[in-house]
């Protein structure tokens, strides 16, 4: 009897993605849910099945691993070639012009920010998300980004918009 491997897949985003439907049982649903940080975990079928929420779930956060590690070819892994970020007053369009802006937020030793998603809402069509939550300095929520992923391959979701804003706190008397 023949039977046929998967093949390798070296994307550090499939990994976190099966980890991630490992860890939240490869459910069907699309609706949102918060799935914990996946551990490192050899690709299998079951990650390939992933609904397209844990899927772009682990791509934000393999995307934010991407700056704690301080790599910035991985982060650049993420990007899709028409990506848009807004960064302040200013906006870069295109993949190039994104790495190009934010190569200084990798030059030191350790992440000067990091964050997380805790809401991800996928379309019916499984092909556009919404991956929205915390961006901390130094442990403190300092404001909430916006991203938009679009499943550009088999398996690849990449970030196509990205706009912060800050956390509004109580007003002082």
């Amino acid at each position: 009897m023949h039977t046929q491997r998967m093949p390798t897949v070296r994307s550090n985003a499939l990994t976190l993605l099966i980890a991630a439907c490992l860890l939240a049982g490869c459910a069907s649903s699309s609706k949102s849910r918060v799935v914990p940080a996946p551990p490192a975990t050899p690709v299998t079928t079951a990650t390939l099945l992933a609904s397209p929420t844990a899927q772009v779930m682990a791509a934000e956060r393999g995307f934010a691993k991407t700056m704690a590690d301080r790599d910035f070819k991985a982060f650049t892994s993420y990007l899709s070639s028409e990506a848009i970020f807004f960064s302040g007053t200013s906006v870069q369009h295109g993949a190039a012009e994104v790495a190009a802006a934010w190569k200084p937020s990798f030059s030191a030793a350790r992440a000067p920010f990091s964050w997380a998603p805790d809401v991800v809402e996928v379309l019916a069509s499984g092909k556009l998300a919404l991956s929205t939550g915390p961006v901390y300095i130094g442990g403190k929520v300092v404001s909430r980004y916006n991203a938009i992923w679009r499943l550009e391959a088999p398996n690849t979701w990449r970030v196509v918009f990205d706009k912060g804003e800050a956390v509004c706190g109580p007003e002082k008397p």
